[in-house]
């Protein structure tokens, strides 16, 4: 917003200059009244102040106006300098704003205004078309530039995006293959034990089991698993741990972990992870500073909350943090958000349903 505001600024110094210098042109030269003067230099140079709102508008104003006022024997061709100066920055705003097919036909209209108002001379029609040119190619350059970085920006955020949910995937295959496995085993205990006490508890083992793997898979459709880490899957019981180490980056970490902490692997990995991004965001962009870790469990759902008092980041980009914490709240159909708090500092609140 406060870059925008320069830019505006810029637009409207550089409107009270071409006004000044096409002013000073029509009292030195032409020796005009005022009521001639004031409304010949407001449509010359007053639409340079407005042509990011109004491009296209700005640029047939200024063009008009200049072209009336050099008929009108208002303004002298001699005088053309700060007019076409108007000019050009509409142009260039319209070659960088709209299509190439409004920017040429901007570009043919303000030569051909021009040229005929300025005496005809070739000397004076090269020079507008030369100015006029040179200001359409720089803009429709820039308008091509920004359109690829917007494409490569775009390219980059669906390739993390991309890779944070196969990396999600994979760790939702190992939860996935663990139960599996143990109902597989349960089984064939079920199969082979005499008791029927036995049979029964491998049974419930099953059936707890079963519904915990479904959760688990919810929003997985399958993944090829290219790597052989079978290490065991961190949890809620691992946030200690997360908070000491945020501790030894400079952040002084409140952990406060209320409910049942009992909850299924893929959630409780979801939690964690969620944590540890939000910790590692305030290591990195708010560190010295103090952080609070809620993490309430409830029957229904496991809610996380982390507010740090830093000085409130409020964008931080599109690297896999956000993006990554967004992703594993989708996958159980949760609710996220992230962004200052209401008494400063950065916020991030994850709810993950449980049933």
């Amino acid at each position: 917003m406060i870059a925008r505001l320069h830019l505006y600024l810029v637009d409207v110094t550089a409107a009270l200059v071409i006004g000044v210098l096409v002013g000073y042109a029509m009292l030195e030269h032409q020796d005009k009244p005022w009521w001639l003067v004031v409304p010949g230099t407001l449509l010359v140079a007053l639409p340079v102040a407005v042509r990011r709102i109004w491009p296209v508008t700005a640029l047939v104003v200024t063009t008009a106006a200049t072209a009336a006022v050099v008929v009108g024997q208002v303004l002298p061709t001699e005088a053309l300098g700060a007019p076409v100066g108007a000019v050009c920055f509409a142009l260039y705003t319209v070659a960088v704003e709209r299509s190439r097919t409004w920017s040429l036909a901007g570009l043919a209209g303000a030569v051909v205004a021009i040229s005929g108002v300025s005496g005809g001379e070739p000397e004076n029609v090269l020079v507008v078309l030369a100015a006029t040119s040179a200001v359409w190619v720089i803009g429709y350059t820039t308008r091509m530039r920004r359109s690829y970085f917007a494409r490569e920006s775009a390219q980059q955020a669906e390739q993390a995006l991309s890779d944070e949910r196969m990396r999600i995937a994979r760790e939702l295959h190992d939860v996935v293959a663990h139960n599996l496995s143990l109902i597989t085993v349960q089984a064939a205990n079920a199969a082979h034990v005499r008791s029927p006490e036995h049979a029964y508890e491998a049974l419930r083992v099953i059936s707890e089991t079963s519904r915990a793997a479904l959760t688990e898979m919810r929003g997985l459709l399958g993944v090829l698993r290219s790597d052989a880490d079978l290490a065991p899957s961190p949890g809620l019981d691992g946030l200690a741990d997360l908070a000491d180490r945020a501790s030894l980056a400079g952040v002084r970490v409140t952990l406060d972990v209320r409910g049942d902490t009992a909850v299924p692997e893929g959630i409780g990995l979801s939690a964690y992870r969620i944590v540890q991004e939000a910790l590692t965001n305030v290591v990195k962009h708010a560190a010295p500073a103090s952080c609070t870790v809620l993490v309430d469990v409830t029957p229904e759902a496991v809610r996380v909350e982390v507010a740090d008092d830093g000085p409130g980041v409020k964008e931080l980009g599109v690297g896999h943090g956000l993006i990554g914490m967004r992703e594993r709240v989708a996958v159980y159909g949760g609710t996220f958000s992230a962004g200052p708090g209401p008494e400063g500092g950065f916020r991030v609140v994850a709810e993950l349903p449980q049933r």
